[in-house]
């Protein structure tokens, strides 16, 4: 599998690229803040890729700012939970009081193609197998991407040695210790995490040295 990524500038979240290979269909997962996309037609013409679909892990802003953009662009769908699509139109409402106010000021657009994921989809495009694991916590409509049985795209529910904070609107510790044992730790140990922000790690590793989920583990 070929996965690339870069870090958008603001809040440095990681955007991922991944296809079955060189000169293939390919996904991005959480455009990131300001407008993404120069950085993303670099690795698209380096690898010969053809966008087919944009992905959103969950509805914060710094994931999503670049996805109308990208997804019109290109006129391809873009995927978002149910529970967080509201954020496509009114990202204000899922993060602090003193970071809407700065966001009030924009105009936020739906992209012309969105489509609502749902707990255990499964997104086939050429080379990939895409399953959706609905993982509240950080937001209500946060989700994980397994891909391929070789990979999981965690967003910011799952960090190399750390997890999401569930302070900002729809966050949820209760949901996110829920979402660690009941999603999270059943992951294979196999699978490489690529998360929203920071270095990429394993689920052999973090099951190992995470203290958050060694924290459940113990509790249960």
């Amino acid at each position: 599998m070929l996965i690339e990524s870069f870090a958008a500038p603001m809040f440095a979240t990681n955007c991922w690229v991944l296809a079955s290979g060189k000169g293939a269909e390919c996904i991005v997962i959480d455009p990131g803040m300001p407008d993404v996309s120069h950085q993303l037609s670099a690795i698209i013409e380096e690898f010969a890729l053809k966008p087919v679909a944009v992905l959103a892990t969950h509805g914060h802003v710094d994931h999503t700012f670049s996805i109308k953009p990208i997804a019109d662009g290109y006129d391809i769908p873009a995927y978002i939970h149910s529970q967080d699509r509201g954020s496509l139109l009114h990202p204000e409402r899922w993060v602090s009081p003193e970071f809407a106010t700065t966001l009030q000021a924009l105009e936020f657009v739906e992209p012309h193609d969105v489509r609502e994921l749902r707990n255990g989809e499964v997104i086939e495009i050429v080379g990939l197998t895409i399953k959706a694991i609905h993982a509240p916590g950080h937001t209500s409509g946060s989700v994980m991407f397994e891909v391929n049985n070789e990979v999981v795209v965690s967003g910011d529910v799952l960090f190399a040695g750390s997890i999401g904070r569930t302070d900002q609107p729809t966050g949820s510790s209760k949901d996110m210790e829920e979402t660690l044992r009941k999603k999270v730790l059943p992951l294979a140990d196999h699978l490489k995490v690529l998360p929203g922000h920071g270095r990429t790690t394993t689920m052999a590793d973090e099951r190992k040295n995470n203290p958050y989920l060694n924290s459940i583990r113990g509790r249960y």
